[in-house]
């Protein structure tokens, strides 16, 4: 019998396994993607695929995991799942995810039975998808790579050559995509055993009760934090700049918000059809993304535990874009990253001193490949950059972090980028004037300058450059991201997600949006302005112009009287 007290040692002693489970997967990885970044989702799960642990990294991959293990249970039964077996599963419509984002699981067996599983997700580098390092304009899921439905990758605790020989004649990178899928193997397996040696400590009963509470008492603290919440119906949309094959084409999500005393329901009714690009979303990547936005209204200071999200529904139409069926495309993941934020966007009408404005809204990666002139080796190396944050009515958004799709992750040191490939960096640093002006400004997104060495292919993953990041309460809008190859030259071009063949010493500039602002600018203390123009977040003519406030260039300091009358003139 678990008692409290025994669960609360249980549940550290989880989460102290998926934290191991994550620090051998950096040890063991090829990939900086994966050490660098910490672009994983890594949990330990119950007989049902439902997770009771986690190790932060990319926050819709963990809950994408329990949807891919549940497929797999259904679709191969657990009798199937012997002691020592590891499973690969990358069939998007099952693993919440597209090809090179593979998920590997085992399951945990005591007494003959399965009691848990443990699970980890990677990005790994090449599937035999149809173009190298990643697919912006394929049209079909069979231009996407291999798929792996729940293939035994070991069988009783020896690799399945078979697979293995698989992946090893059909990458283009056979070397580091075997040795990061080893590497999640690696991982699951120290998740089993630290999971089994709790279960020979307090016995199999006691941890797999303590499992039960411990989801049970996550769906408590949601339902208790969901009570409070204001009740009610909002509709919001937003769009994803185009589905890489119409590359005119908005794509438009829609979503209605319901907050009830039981449930919040998330409905994407509405949203577009025939989408003929690889923009689709898993129904999983789609559920992924929601519970992310729901636990951070309701349980954000909580680990993740799969009872957090029971007062949760999502709303799908299959056949559209958040909810792909076969084989429509689903290789560029970007509308759930992007998605997130309408799902904010209709909560703020009803709730806008709880949530912020809209973000930068993107992950805007890059990703450069080609042959290295220093070894003659063939290299791939991507970063996601920072974005600003929306102002909240708690103060200011947050200047130059990683997207809140991806809260455990990094970005790629510059120092790695330029050892590892054919990259210089010329500058790196924040935007002014990129946060939307508010009594809360938002915060200000980055630029990152890269000069190619020698010819390479940039491949641009930013798909919200054609709508501005919204604001709440006559805030302004945050300028939005944008990418510029060889700005300055007769050449240049302005653009967002795309794929580029590039010359040595083409350049190309990744400009990440700023946060939307929270309320009248023209409230915002002058002081406050003052110290953001002296740090560089907002230019001098700006203070001038969106908050009217006169900053002295030199002194930085307020000029009041002229302050006063601009602000007269203004409001």
């Amino acid at each position: 019998m678990s008692d409290a007290i025994t669960t609360e040692i249980i549940r550290h002693g989880l989460l102290a396994g998926a934290e191991e489970m994550a620090r051998n997967l950096c040890r063991t990885a090829y990939n900086t993607v994966v050490y660098e970044i910490h672009d994983y989702g890594i949990g330990i799960h119950d007989a049902a695929g439902d997770v009771v642990a986690d190790a932060p990294g990319i926050a819709v991959f963990t809950r994408g995991n329990d949807h891919g293990i549940k497929e797999a249970i259904n679709f191969l039964g657990k009798e199937k799942m012997l002691p020592g077996d590891v499973f690969l599963l990358n069939y998007p419509y099952w693993s919440s995810a597209h090809t090179l984002d593979p998920l590997v699981f085992a399951p945990v067996h005591s007494g003959g039975e399965i009691i848990a599983f443990a699970s980890c997700r990677i990005h790994v580098l090449d599937l035999k998808q149809k173009d190298p390092g990643y697919v912006l304009d394929s049209t079909d899921m069979y231009q996407e790579g291999l798929f792996f439905p729940a293939s035994k990758l070991y069988r009783g605790g020896e690799p399945n050559e078979d697979i293995f020989n698989i992946v090893r004649y059909n990458s283009r990178l056979p070397e580091r995509t075997i040795g990061d899928l080893q590497a999640q193997v690696s991982a699951c397996f120290t998740g089993v055993r630290r999971t089994q040696e709790i279960a020979a400590k307090y016995g199999t009963q006691t941890l797999v009760q303590a499992m039960e509470a411990i989801n049970d008492h996550g769906e408590r603290l949601a339902r208790l934090a969901l009570a409070k919440l204001p009740k009610g119906t909002w509709t919001a949309f937003d769009f994803v700049d185009s589905d890489g094959i119409d590359l005119d084409r908005l794509v438009k999500m829609n979503v209605t918000v319901t907050v009830a005393d039981e449930e919040m329901v998330i409905d994407w009714t509405g949203s577009e059809r025939d989408v003929r690009g690889p923009i689709n979303l898993p129904v999983g990547q789609t559920e992924a993304f929601c519970s992310l936005i729901f636990k951070s209204l309701t349980t954000p200071d909580t680990s993740v535990v799969a009872g957090n999200f029971r007062p949760l529904r999502v709303i799908t139409e299959p056949g559209s874009v958040m909810h792909a069926v076969p084989p429509m495309p689903t290789f560029t993941l970007w509308t759930a990253l992007i998605g997130g934020e309408v799902v904010l966007k209709a909560l703020a009408q009803g709730m806008p001193d709880l949530v912020p404005a809209c973000s930068g809204g993107d992950v805007c990666s890059m990703m450069g490949l080609g042959v290295n002139p220093r070894n003659g080796e063939a290299w791939l190396e991507a970063t996601n950059e920072a974005v600003g944050f929306g102002g909240h009515a708690g103060g200011d958004g947050s200047d130059g972090i990683m997207h809140l799709s991806e809260p455990g992750c990094r970005n790629n040191p510059v120092e790695v980028l330029e050892t590892k490939s054919p990259m210089f960096i010329e500058s790196y640093g924040y935007r002014p004037d990129s946060g939307g002006a508010g009594m809360h400004r938002g915060g200000v997104g980055v630029g990152r300058v890269y000069r190619f060495t020698a010819p390479s292919i940039g491949i641009c993953l930013v798909y919200k450059t054609k709508t501005k990041p919204w604001s709440i309460g006559g805030g302004l809008e945050g300028d939005n991201n944008h990418i510029i190859l060889n700005p300055g030259t007769e050449r240049e071009v302005v653009q967002g997600g795309s794929y580029n063949h590039l010359a040595a010493d083409d350049v190309l500039v990744n400009n990440t949006g700023g946060g939307g602002g929270y309320g009248n600018p023209l409230l915002r203390e002058p002081s406050r302005v003052a110290h953001d123009v002296r740090n560089g977040f907002v230019s001098v003519s700006a203070a001038g112009q969106d908050y009217g406030v006169v900053v002295d260039p030199t002194s930085f300091a307020v000029d009041d009287r002229a302050t006063a009358t601009r602000r007269e003139v203004m409001s």
